[in-house]
């Protein structure tokens, strides 16, 4: 059964208490010692037998996603946002390339290879169909979309993105880091494909889909 997830509107009010709590328990179940916060992330990429079993894939159906929106799933305990982008939101990415600390992703572990294959600035499937891993990769903290371009008190260029009020790191609609900002790495991609033009499964690549219809 499809799991319809939570659609989001771009202006949802701030939970200051709720992510303070995320923010808390993401930081004393993924922190290793001292280690980078960002490690945890990466290493869920080539989880444990046990982790494996307790991600079943999530399939959620996008027929009814309209730009902008934000359809929220949750996979393997993470936040998994599903957004539409705007047409003027793709023509505004390449611009913005200057401004990010990586924008080809070539930190290979932050996505799936296929999803830079067609367009490395969109890091998706599809162009308009994007697909992250809803926690920075500072704390841990989950950051608000700001979705519309237009001038933003922490960027007056603001061209789309997401936010995090905490520590004050910036991405764009693609997950891309900006420079200067406390997030290491871009937002994460998880593994994922599309059943159909309007359904997409979280946790199984494409590859591992064309083994198991063959099979």
């Amino acid at each position: 059964m499809a799991n319809q997830g939570v659609n989001d509107p771009i202006h949802e009010p701030v939970n200051t208490g709720r992510r303070r709590f995320l923010t808390a328990t993401t930081a004393v179940v993924g922190a290793v010692g001292a280690g980078v916060a960002a490690v945890p992330f990466i290493k869920s990429w080539n989880p444990s037998a046990r982790a494996k079993l307790a991600g079943a894939p999530v399939t959620a159906d996008i027929t009814a996603l309209q730009e902008g929106e934000r359809l929220v799933l949750e996979w393997r305990g993470q936040p998994i946002w599903i957004v539409k982008r705007s047409k003027a939101i793709l023509e505004a990415l390449p611009t913005l390339d200057d401004r990010l600390r990586d924008p080809m992703s070539q930190v290979a572990d932050q996505q799936p290879a296929y999803v830079l294959e067609e367009n490395p600035e969109l890091r998706s499937i599809k162009p308009d169909i994007s697909v992250l891993v809803g926690l920075c990769t500072h704390l841990g903290c989950s950051p608000e979309m700001k979705a519309e371009i237009h001038p933003e008190p922490f960027d007056p260029e603001w061209k789309g993105g997401y936010f995090c009020p905490c520590h004050k790191s910036r991405f764009d609609m693609s997950g891309r880091v900006f420079q200067g900002v406390p997030a290491p790495i871009n937002l994460l991609v998880p593994p994922h494909h599309y059943e159909d033009d309007n359904t997409i499964v979280i946790g199984v690549d494409p590859s591992q889909s064309n083994s198991a219809g063959a099979a």
